[in-house]
């Protein structure tokens, strides 16, 4: 499975929005792994961002 497909049902589900049967697909097709590994990713991101958006601001 691509690492692009990892991330944007990752990103999906960071947003909540998803249809079932997209879900069930990517329940399917997706290593739990490598949605687990994308997931750390993406909240590492979520924050470094929030942290320099907030440094910027203040």
């Amino acid at each position: 499975m691509s690492p692009l497909r990892t991330a944007r049902a990752v990103a999906w589900s960071f947003l909540g929005i998803r249809k079932g049967s997209g879900l069930q697909q990517d329940m399917q097709q997706l290593n739990p792994l490598h949605v687990v590994v994308a997931a750390i990713v993406g909240v590492a991101l979520l924050v470094a961002g929030l942290i320099a958006l907030v440094h910027w601001i203040a």
